[in-house]
């Protein structure tokens, strides 16, 4: 029993832990099955067919760049605005700044339904004709508050005194915030833009509700859920989960080496 109190707070993480990627796993092993029905949900047979033809099935490939090109470029327009309020927030003083603070939160504690119905709204009032257009500008909506979090958390640990000693050495505003206050800041950027990229990728209310006849990628896979889930849908997901590891373990190799070279 001492032993269980004092690795129970690892043995609870390590259990929430396995709950998380145990459907992922699932996604893994049914990506090899042969299924001979239209549901991909009992396994039949081992196959490798759905990994040699990934794009086998009609549109969901298509829908899968467009949803890539979606939250790239809901990323890029998430992250230069966010970055600029951010720094705007922590560093200027101005009237309804507390104001401003709030409802940049607003769409992080709003339900996605409410936001999605609001922006359908003004796109109708305004004429604005639905499709990829409309679910950028949602996407950047809805994104930009979760990197205003991110960065404004990071600026606001930043030490002023190394900007400070920057400009005693000459350096101007722009090559100081290029070669000092960029480089900070970076981690609470990337932070930043890997969760918008993350949001607007797997996004399916804001998107289903502003998106008229286009279909994204989470859309496509809820439709293909009513007819029968395709196999390559599991490999498209096992592909990308593979991805995401990748990255994170590149992030902490680099990361490592910069605190060996650092001590």
């Amino acid at each position: 029993m001492s032993w269980l109190r004092r690795n129970l707070v690892v043995i609870a993480g390590l259990i929430t832990l396995a709950f998380l990627i145990l459907p992922n796993l699932v996604v893994l092993v049914f990506s090899f099955n042969k299924p001979k029905g239209r549901f991909n949900y009992a396994w039949q047979e081992f196959s490798l067919d759905a990994w040699r033809d990934p794009c086998g099935v009609a549109d969901l490939c298509g829908s899968l760049a467009l949803s890539l090109q979606i939250a790239a470029w809901a990323t890029l327009g998430a992250t230069v605005l966010g970055v600029m309020v951010a720094f705007a927030l922590v560093r200027y003083r101005f009237r309804a700044r507390s104001t401003v603070s709030a409802l940049i939160f607003l769409p992080m504690a709003m339900p996605e339904v409410v936001m999605a119905a609001s922006l359908l709204t003004l796109f109708l009032n305004m004429g604005v004709q639905l499709g990829f257009w409309t679910i950028l500008i949602a996407h950047i909506m809805f994104c930009l508050s979760f990197v205003v979090t991110a960065v404004k958390a990071r600026v606001m640990s930043m030490d002023p005194r190394l900007e400070q000693a920057a400009q005693d050495l000459y350096a101007g505003p722009a090559q100081t915030f290029l070669r000092v206050t960029l480089p900070i800041a970076a981690p609470g950027i990337a932070a930043g833009a890997l969760l918008a990229f993350a949001l607007s990728f797997d996004d399916f209310i804001i998107t289903n509700f502003n998106a008229g006849s286009t279909v994204t990628f989470p859309m496509y896979v809820w439709g293909s859920a009513q007819r029968g889930t395709p196999v390559q849908i599991n490999v498209i997901g096992t592909a990308m989960f593979a991805v995401a590891i990748l990255l994170v373990l590149a992030g902490r190799l680099i990361g490592n080496r910069r605190k060996k070279q650092a001590r």
